[in-house]
């Protein structure tokens, strides 16, 4: 018979050759259809013949009779004629079919004796049918993989074992139904599947259910069943089997991390101590357990150091239940303490009502692993409870806080002046977008207070505004500035055999004028900060990942002092991350030393949560506890949060010192800024870095570096190895020349160039095209 698929069975009549040989002298006698269809041989060129002359190679006649056995039937395998040219080999049975003797009945000649009736299949469909054979045996004598054969009624015919690893199943499951064996429930839900199977044929796998006996009233055991029809070639289906594998363990590993990654989330909500254990057990119930309580020591919810391992206190405070009390009969319960950094921070318990299996070692190690992560969170949210309790409401002063928003940071400022009546004194911050969407960022200290003082912050930080134009290095911004100051002093000291002389003094003008400056470069492309001190405190770093840090400077001299260099300091700065700049007012205040001072600032800064709140709070959180007007001196902070510009809105190129490398990097902007959507300014842009290239191919030679940096503007920079400024100047009617750099402002919104240590860069920046509200292109 042949299956849907095409394959035979070798007993199957349209698979099987049948021969009828006489046994005395070999002659065939009979040749049935399928003999003919095999070999290609009709029946009036076989009948008559012997046999042998079946064979390929009739001489090998020996052979095949020496695979003979004692018995009456015996088997064996020869290589035939197949058609007049062709070979087939063949699995062969030979039977007899009378013993000899012959037989007569009334009115009837005697059977002929001595026939032999040879039945015949190819080799290689009963080589497969053989295997076939072994492998459904091999498969039913395993345990590794569970074995179920239904009926169409759905009774079980045959398995390979228990269906279940447990007791309650009787030893011979032959006739049983899934309702015999199961509760109702994971019998019918079994049943539905194994019917739709049946029914429709279509296989379904990967089948995953929890199954439990009649007498289990526990968890069960988790099974994933694989399950297929068995169908009659020609006829109705034979029923269904199922192949299914106890998931069990893998369920309860599955299972624990859903509760660990929940327990995770749950911790990580909030910054009180209270939310966290609320959150938690409502993750414990129902997962691990029917009820839940965790205790937390006093001193933890007072934001006190929690007390040493070995000295537990007894005051505890239920913070958190879940779940309903499990009343008689429940499982005995387990806990687990919450210890972080060596320290007791208090208890988790659970129970278990009757119903449910009782805790063991596996449940009692996930607990602890729960308990140790919130610890964790809980001492976190204690150190959090204890800064936030020691800071006071934030005053404000009369001067509000400044803000500003570019590509490279977003920041916010809080100056608090020493005289809160006048609001004059001699700190300052600032803010100052430069070339490259780079932005530096600026902290000074005026000796002094009053007019003075305050005319003097004005004058330095007109003068930092102007050196940061020439977009120097920080180093020699100080520089410049040194000798600032210095000429300063020598204005407001004045000669001393001047008439005025003596008015000066009774005037109060100081002996000399001193200050400190901290200025800071960011650059959102490179993610990299170069800073330089005169005389100023080191900023601190808070990056994304909550560590905190204040950067490592070696700060030259205040200003003023003169004949000492400033060196800079460069350091990465993730995005994300926040600097804090300050004057010595927010960390010398009191007696303490600057030390004590710093360490309170970076307290001060880690509990203000400076990495997820806006930096205006932080900045009023950090300086609440400090009343304007009572002030040793002035306080200034400075907070900017880092933004980067992505990989993806930069372009850069290096060109030869080759006039046709013009040609080459127009193309090269043209190809960018369709990219990046900005058709619009393809002609301006080819126009500048036509001109720009072009100078510094003739004039500066190569290598010429070309970057283009899409950050609020399109911004188009050439570097060239000469140091030689460039001017702009108005060429006139007769000249061929002279007119790159008057083009390149006119289609530029801010150009510039920048010395840097290998020549120099001639920058230029674009808007954006407006939008307008449709999205349609203006």
């Amino acid at each position: 018979m042949r299956g849907s698929d095409g394959y035979q069975s070798p007993f199957a009549t349209e698979s099987t050759a049948g021969v009828l040989v006489d046994a005395a002298d070999g002659t065939v006698l009979g040749w049935s259809a399928e003999a003919e269809r095999m070999l290609g041989l009709a029946a009036p060129e076989v009948c008559g013949r012997p046999v042998r002359e079946l064979l390929s190679d009739p001489e090998q006649w020996a052979t095949v009779l020496e695979q003979r056995d004692d018995g009456p039937s015996w088997v064996g395998r020869v290589m035939l004629r197949h058609g007049r040219d062709g070979e087939l080999e063949v699995d062969f049975r030979v039977m007899p079919l009378d013993d000899g003797a012959g037989a007569a009945t009334a009115g009837q000649q005697p059977v002929d004796a001595g026939r032999l009736l040879v039945l015949g299949a190819p080799t290689a469909l009963v080589s497969k049918w053989r295997q076939d054979h072994a492998f459904t045996q091999e498969l039913f004598l395993q345990d590794r993989i569970g074995l179920a054969v239904f009926d169409e009624n759905l009774r079980l015919l045959r398995t390979n074992s228990h269906l279940l690893p447990y007791t309650g199943v009787p030893e011979d499951l032959t006739g049983f139904r899934m309702e015999d064996l199961l509760q109702p429930e994971d019998a019918h839900s079994i049943n539905v599947h194994l019917r739709e199977v049946l029914d429709t044929g279509v296989p379904r796998f990967g089948m995953e259910t929890r199954v439990r006996t009649l007498d289990d009233f526990g968890d069960g055991r988790v099974m994933m069943f694989t399950a297929f029809r068995l169908q009659e070639p020609q006829g109705p289906p034979l029923g269904v089997t199922i192949a299914f594998t106890d998931m069990t363990d893998f369920d309860r590993a599955r299972r624990r991390l859903e509760v660990l990654h929940a327990s995770t989330v749950a911790l990580g909500g909030s910054l009180s101590v209270t939310r966290i254990t609320e959150d938690l057990v409502h993750v414990l119930v129902p997962a691990l357990a029917d009820a839940a309580a965790i205790d937390i020591t006093t001193a933890v919810l007072t934001g006190d150091e929690p007390a040493a391992e070995h000295e537990r206190p007894a005051s505890l405070r239920r913070t958190a239940t879940a779940g309903t009390d499990p009343g008689p009969g429940s499982r005995p319960p387990i806990s687990a303490p919450m210890r972080a950094r060596g320290g007791y921070l208090g208890t988790v318990t659970v129970w278990r009502g009757p119903e449910r299996p009782p805790f063991d070692g596996e449940n009692q190690s996930l607990l602890e692993e729960i308990a140790s992560r919130a610890a964790l969170a809980a001492d976190n949210a204690r150190r959090y409870t204890r800064e936030h309790r020691a800071a006071v409401s934030l005053q404000r002063s009369l001067l509000p806080p400044a803000a500003s928003d570019t590509v490279a940071a977003q920041t916010d400022s809080i100056y608090l002046p020493t005289d809160a009546a006048g609001g004059v004194g001699g700190d300052w911050f600032d803010v100052i977008p430069l070339s490259s969407a780079r932005v530096a960022l600026v902290v000074g200290d005026v000796v002094g207070h009053g007019l003075q003082a305050t005319a003097t912050m004005g004058r330095l930080r007109t003068a930092v505004r102007a050196l940061a134009d020439l977009d120097v290095d920080p180093e020699e911004l100080l520089s410049h500035l040194d000798d600032l100051v210095s000429q300063l002093t020598v204005e407001a000291l004045g000669d001393p055999d001047e008439e005025d002389a003596p008015h000066r003094e009774e005037r109060g003008a100081p002996d000399a004028i001193g200050a400190t400056c901290l200025y800071a470069v960011y650059d959102p492309v490179s993610s990299t900060c170069v800073l330089a001190s005169a005389g100023h405190p080191p900023p601190a770093v808070i990056r994304p990942d909550g560590s905190f840090e204040y950067v490592e400077l070696n700060p030259g001299p205040p200003l003023g002092v003169g004949g000492l260099p400033f060196e800079p300091v460069e350091f990465e700065v993730e995005r994300g991350s926040v600097l804090a700049l300050f004057t010595d007012g927010l960390v010398e205040c009191g007696d303490d030393d600057l030390d004590e001072g710093m360490a309170d600032l970076r307290a001060r800064l880690l509990k203000a949560d400076v990495l997820r709140r806006p930096l205006k709070d932080v900045g009023r959180d950090v300086t609440a506890a400090l009343t304007p007007g009572r002030l040793p001196d002035d306080v200034t902070l400075l907070l900017a949060r880092t933004r980067t510009v992505e990989a993806q809105d930069t372009a850069t190129w290096q060109l030869a010192a080759d006039p046709q490398e013009v040609s080459r990097a127009r193309q090269l902007v043209a190809g960018q800024l369709a990219v990046w959507g900005l058709d619009e300014l393809v002609f301006p842009t080819e126009l500048v870095v036509s001109e720009l290239v072009t100078n510094a191919v003739r004039y500066a030679g190569g290598p010429v570096g070309l970057r283009l940096i899409r950050a609020g503007v399109l911004i188009c920079e050439v570097s060239d190895p000469s140091s030689t400024q460039p001017r702009m100047r108005r060429a006139l009617a007769t000249e061929e020349g002279g007119r790159g750099l008057f083009l390149v402002a006119q289609v530029s919104s801010r150009w510039g160039s920048r010395y840097t240590r290998s020549g120099k860069t001639i920058w230029s920046e674009q808007p954006f095209p407006e939008i307008p509200a449709d999205g349609a292109p203006a």
